[in-house]
């Protein structure tokens, strides 16, 4: 794909003034506000809270296709802004990590040091944990390889090779799809929920917060192979699939860590 020529004489992108930023803010505000309503049984609770996260996607949509034509058909993304652009993504991944960090720290401040409450032993008494040799063992296998399949899709991005481009992204969907669907078997089947006690909560706050993550990333890999679909991607140019790796790549990682602690060693204690 083409890039326009810009007439500015410097290599940064001087953003036009958009509607977006402010709507989505009160968007937000709407959203969070129905949310806590919700919480506390408000009759308008739940519809409040469903007009703003409607509200949220529409505008995420309308945003991120204005920012697509900046980068795709105006040119404007230059190598200064693409190192921005990275850049920042680094740092919001950063702050995930910091986010689930603060989770795994009261998963071990509880297993590491039982208290009376709880029996004195983790997991606690009384609390049927999941077998990690079964379901959570298969959903690894899909996002690991999914990762891998990712990888194969990059490569192909980087070489020109269209088709593996998107033939790797479309398995990368697929088993996330099916890794997503078997987490919601295995809560359906689950023999506690996050009611019971800190082991309920950090479980699922762990691993609920994992799958939102997952369906996040599988919503940004299907942007990403629409628009390598429409061949807004080149070899230089491919900041919005590279985000989406990265990001995908961070979900295999921190399931890794689930998969080890909260699965396979809770089992072992």
């Amino acid at each position: 794909m083409l890039h326009a020529i810009k007439n500015e004489q410097h290599p940064f992108h001087i953003v036009d003034a958009s509607p977006w930023p402010i709507i989505t803010a009160f968007s937000a505000f709407f959203m969070l506000f129905g949310m806590v309503l919700y919480m506390h049984s408000f009759s308008w609770g739940f519809t409040l809270l469903s007009l703003g996260f409607f509200m949220v996607v529409i505008n995420a949509a309308f945003w991120w296709r204005d920012i697509i034509r900046e980068a795709t058909f105006e040119g404007y993304h230059t190598s200064q802004v693409q190192d921005g652009l990275r850049f920042g993504m680094i740092l919001f991944i950063v702050s995930e990590v910091m986010l689930f960090f603060a989770f795994f720290w009261a998963f071990f401040h509880s297993s590491l040091n039982p208290v009376q409450e709880i029996g004195c032993v983790w997991p606690p008494k009384g609390i049927q944990i999941i077998n990690p040799w079964l379901i959570p063992l298969l959903n690894t296998i899909l996002l690991l390889t999914s990762g891998a399949a990712l990888t194969w899709s990059h490569a192909g991005l980087l070489g020109g090779y269209h088709l593996e481009t998107i033939t790797g992204l479309v398995f990368t969907i697929i088993l996330a799809t099916f890794f997503t669907g078997f987490q919601v078997y295995e809560y359906r089947n689950a023999e506690f929920n996050i009611n019971d006690g800190i082991y309920g909560s950090t479980f699922y706050m762990l691993t609920g917060l994992h799958g939102f993550h997952v369906v996040v990333g599988t919503l940004f890999l299907l942007v990403a192979l629409y628009r390598a679909v429409e061949h807004h991607y080149t070899t230089k140019v491919h900041v919005g699939y590279e985000s989406a790796a990265w990001y995908w790549h961070f979900v295999d990682v921190v399931w890794i860590f689930l998969f080890l602690m909260v699965y396979g060693w809770s089992s072992s204690i």
